[in-house]
């Protein structure tokens, strides 16, 4: 069975996109920690990060650093926090999380924002790709 997030590359299930290309998808989390809070993935269903072949590895972290710098643009922020976990979603995927402090990585709990808000923040990164 195809991860939530293969669903959504698919388009069988919508997401805040805030950046697309041939291999990878940016999109942000509907449970964020803090406002703009971004998953990156490959297009190609890996669960492991470290089973994506050398080049999906590198062209994914390429990718996330042209997020990262779009959304530091978009939401004011001290940095871009990031974090590999791997283990809710079979699907690899980098979190990238704006943060005022180092605590707010590691939040317990998060934000509920409405659609409004999120449209508008994934058209604000996008607009900065």
């Amino acid at each position: 069975m195809a991860s939530i997030f293969s669903r959504i590359v698919a388009g069988e299930i919508p997401s805040y996109k805030v950046a697309e290309d041939e291999n990878y998808y940016a999109f942000l989390d509907i449970s964020p920690k803090t406002k703009g809070h971004t998953l990156v993935i490959p297009k190609h269903e890996v669960d492991y990060m470290f089973d994506l072949d050398e080049e999906e590895y590198a062209g994914l972290w390429a990718f996330a650093r042209k997020v990262a710098k779009a959304l530091e643009q978009a939401v004011p922020c001290q940095r871009i926090g990031i974090a590999v976990l791997g283990m809710e979603v079979p699907h690899c995927h980098i979190h990238l999380i704006p943060l005022q402090t180092e605590g707010d990585l590691f939040k317990r709990s998060t934000l509920t924002l409405p659609a409004e808000e999120m449209q508008a923040i994934a058209a604000a990164i996008a607009a900065k790709m």
